[in-house]
């Protein structure tokens, strides 16, 4: 079984030798998306960088013909997590529904300085 990058200009560029997303068989892993626009220009407060990782993430699940319905888990570093609520209620909107398995944790610090970054595991 083969792995295939997946791409899309929908979503920030890579800044690195990584791939937006890997699908694997009936798996996409994405790599860690920062808060930044296709443009390259990093989301201002915790809840518009939320948006914007989550639109980011949409596009790139799309692009490889997932949904948010199809993520299990997902992974969300914050560097301050006295602002949870604000992200957990952004992610509310995104997955109302469907409830994957997730981790949160603080970090000292994100690329760009940003104040969250996500990533998802989605599997048909």
């Amino acid at each position: 079984m083969s792995h295939t990058a997946i791409t899309t200009t929908k979503a920030p560029a890579t800044i690195g030798p990584y791939s937006q997303a890997i699908a694997f068989g009936d798996t996409v892993y994405s790599s860690g998306m920062l808060p930044i626009d296709s443009e390259g220009h990093l989301a201002e407060g915790i809840v518009d960088q939320t948006h914007q990782i989550l639109t980011n993430l949409q596009a790139v699940l799309a692009e490889a013909g997932f949904t948010f319905k199809d993520v299990v888990k997902a992974s969300v570093f914050m560097t301050d997590l006295a602002q949870f609520q604000q992200m957990n209620e952004v992610y509310g909107q995104y997955f109302s529904d469907h409830h994957p398995a997730r981790t949160t944790v603080e970090v000292s610090k994100l690329p760009r300085d940003a104040g969250i970054e996500i990533e998802l595991i989605a599997v048909k």
